[in-house]
């Protein structure tokens, strides 16, 4: 949050701010953010005014951008969706596996609920741009709940590839490449990579990441150590499917159960968060507050993928139709695909919403394990709607990163345990 705000504000110029508001129905929370929040903007931009609340309907009256990143359950429940799924070795991942699946079905009704505030309190062109995870499958359920809901789903992880891709390349910003891309969230491929001269740097960057490596991203976030065994995977994708560059959220599919033997089942990514970027955040609150905001804050903790989202809602606000890779339906521009799978594809971004670009037919392989995952998503939807057992079982026994019906039981039914008040009741 502290990182988006400065992103807000470094560049005031193009997306001139009236009023910031800052909501969470977590009061506690809310606090430690909102010293760092307000330190940021007294350093950029002083004069903005700046609310902070947890009235939904003061923070949503006449709104016009809703930048949502909620986590349900916070990190302690990031860690059960992690450690539950390594007990029966299999990968242990927030938006991957059975991690994603319990993620999704936890996170469905809190962004309806944040839809229903917008439509009561929000201007009528409001438009919600949303970080929170998993997103493919939250998507899902939002389409079919408020279909005519203002809502753009986005993910950072293509960002911080293509920034990556970019510097290697020797180019300085994630849009200085122009990306031909297919895929669902955290699940795709890059087949074309345009510089601003209208020439494919594919080619050439395919042989600097064969004989590098893929250089780690450059922010702060995706450049810790747990981060840097992704990274030096991509090549090893690469050397096994040569057609196209991955994202690398792949490698969890495709390398299942390396992936699940390489990850500690007592320390995973959520705890070296707590331990992180969490316990920073907190130590800088305090130093903050301690100092009555003489203390500056280390601003270079925060993530740099801020800029995205600002970039995506002055597409939308001044209708400049910039292109950006976001999660939109299929509705045809992938051929093969459902036409209401929530794919991630390139779209040009208007006031009234994305303009998918046309894909057209993809290769089997990539084509096969689309359905699969799309099948898998499908169905955690649908035990949502439904209460049902049987279709959060299928869709635990569908996910690539699950070996077996037995494996997939074992690990819902503890799923069930963990998540009481979260999920449904399943039937």
């Amino acid at each position: 949050t502290p990182g988006i705000v400065k992103s807000l504000l470094v560049q005031k110029d193009r997306f001139k701010l009236n009023e910031l508001v800052l909501y969470d129905n977590n009061a506690e929370r809310q606090e430690a953010v909102g010293v760092i929040v307000r330190h940021v903007v007294e350093m950029f931009d002083p004069e903005l005014k700046l609310t902070l609340t947890t009235d939904p309907e003061v923070a949503m009256t006449d709104a016009d951008f809703i930048f949502a990143q909620m986590r349900v359950g916070l990190y302690a429940m990031r860690e059960q969706d992690e450690k539950i799924p390594l007990k029966y070795g299999v990968v242990g991942q927030e938006t991957c596996g059975p991690g994603g699946l319990a993620y999704g079905l936890r996170t469905i009704y809190p962004m309806v609920e944040l839809i229903d505030y917008c439509e009561k309190y929000a201007k009528p062109t409001y438009w919600i741009v949303n970080y929170s995870n998993p997103a493919a499958i939250v998507a899902k359920a939002t389409f079919r709940l408020r279909p005519k809901a203002r809502i753009l789903n986005i993910c950072d992880m293509p960002v911080a590839i293509m920034l990556s891709f970019a510097k290697m390349l020797g180019l300085e910003k994630y849009n200085d490449v122009d990306p031909v891309y297919f895929g669902l969230n955290h699940f795709g491929w890059w087949t074309h990579l345009y510089d601003k001269s209208d020439v494919d740097r594919m080619p050439e960057l395919k042989e600097k990441i064969m004989k590098f490596g893929l250089a780690a991203s450059h922010d702060k976030h995706h450049s810790d150590p747990s981060w840097r065994h992704t990274w030096e995977n991509f090549k090893e994708i690469l050397t096994d499917f040569p057609e196209y560059l991955p994202n690398t959220y792949l490698q969890y599919y495709l390398y299942a159960k390396e992936s699940a033997e390489d990850m500690d089942p007592n320390y995973t990514r959520a705890n070296m968060v707590m331990d992180g970027r969490e316990k920073d955040m907190i130590e800088q609150a305090k130093l903050i507050r301690e100092s009555g905001g003489k203390k500056e804050a280390n601003l270079n903790l925060f993530n740099a993928f801020g800029d995205f989202i600002v970039d995506v809602a002055c597409s939308i606000a001044y209708n400049n139709a910039d292109r950006y890779l976001v999660i939109v339906e299929n509705k045809g521009c992938i051929p093969q695909m459902p036409y209401d799978a929530m794919v991630e594809v390139p779209c040009y971004l208007r006031k009234w919403g994305p303009e998918p670009v046309t894909i057209g037919n993809i290769p089997q392989f990539q084509l096969g394990m689309m359905m699969q995952q799309v099948s898998s998503e499908k169905l955690i939807v649908d035990a949502y709607f439904e209460h049902s057992y049987q279709k959060a079982l299928e869709a635990f026994t569908m996910n690539k990163t699950v070996p077996s019906a037995k494996v997939a039981r074992k690990i819902l039914d503890k799923m069930i345990e963990a998540n009481k008040g979260y999920w449904p009741e399943l039937h």
